[in-house]
């Protein structure tokens, strides 16, 4: 499959696979805190990394580790915890809506700090795709007056780290095998999450039947949709540029809003339509 093809093909994967990822934080909630939820879920990808990727440690240059540990800390640390605590107030589908504010923000970050170049029309369609966001936030949170819209400073917070990780995947780690990058940032972690995790009070609720439960769909979670998810969207950051990889962001809440359908979350005309601009805004932001 050629290059063109293929970054397309990643695209749409990833989105299947990252928009179905509310829906099994949500599940993972309902028997677990945020933070047993974020370090669960590190630590699942970590082992599930750690038996496909362990050899690939090797082929990380030792002046790279340093950008290993940087990116694992923004693309995986941070947000893991971040998007945990948000959906305790915050719905699947609001939550993965706010999540697409991640190519503005690499595109920023991008040309304020990494001098990178882009065009008019990739301006244009990342603009786009933020107002098709917009009109799904404000719309659901319309629906949703309950909701403590508050804790989306902590998905904003989430979507400046992840921008920040592409750009630096892009400048310090494009040589680098997508799977030895993956693998080598769950090393990073795995002994801290591990740490959370028993601070956490999980080691007194791991027998209750709930807890189990809820685990299970991290370990989806974990293993699918960060483990897998990471490596594919790596090799997608070194085949395409790093705003084209951000705008996987704006394809997952189209797929999470199903999810929040399935599970009785309200999803409107309004937010149809609004999905309807973020495919416009992503089409546009892909064109060179």
């Amino acid at each position: 499959m050629e290059s063109k093809q293929l970054k397309w093909f990643y695209l749409l994967v990833l989105s299947l696979i990252w928009g179905s990822s509310f829906i099994l934080i949500k599940k993972g909630l309902l028997g677990l805190s945020a933070i047993q939820v974020g370090s669960l879920r590190i630590i699942f990808a970590s082992f599930f990394l750690l038996l496909i990727g362990f050899k690939s440690l090797m082929l990380i240059p030792k002046l790279k580790w340093k950008y290993i540990a940087i990116t694992a800390l923004f693309g995986t640390f941070f947000p893991a915890f971040l998007f945990a605590i948000a959906q305790t107030e915050l719905d699947s589908s609001v939550t993965s809506i706010l999540n697409s504010l991640t190519p503005l923000n690499t595109l920023a970050i991008g040309v304020l700090f990494f001098g990178i170049d882009f065009q008019r029309k990739q301006l244009w369609g990342l603009l786009i795709g933020l107002l098709g966001s917009l009109l799904l936030v404000y719309n659901g949170a319309q629906n949703n007056p309950e909701q403590n819209y508050y804790y989306a400073l902590l998905i904003i917070m989430a979507s400046f780290s992840y921008a920040t990780n592409v750009n630096l995947i892009k400048r310090h780690l494009s040589d680098v095998s997508p799977v030895s990058i993956t693998t080598g940032n769950f090393v990073v972690l795995l002994i801290p999450a591990i740490l959370i995790l028993l601070f956490s009070g999980f080691p007194e609720q791991i027998h209750l039947e709930k807890t189990q439960k809820a685990a299970c769909f991290i370990m989806i979670l974990g293993v699918l949709g960060t483990g897998i998810a990471n490596i594919l969207f790596f090799k997608l950051i070194q085949i395409a540029s790093p705003v084209f990889a951000a705008s996987v962001t704006y394809l997952i809440p189209v797929i999470a809003l199903f999810w929040g359908l399935l599970d009785n979350e309200i999803l409107t005309p309004v937010q149809f339509f609004g999905a309807f601009v973020i495919l416009i805004g992503v089409y546009l932001s892909a064109k060179k």
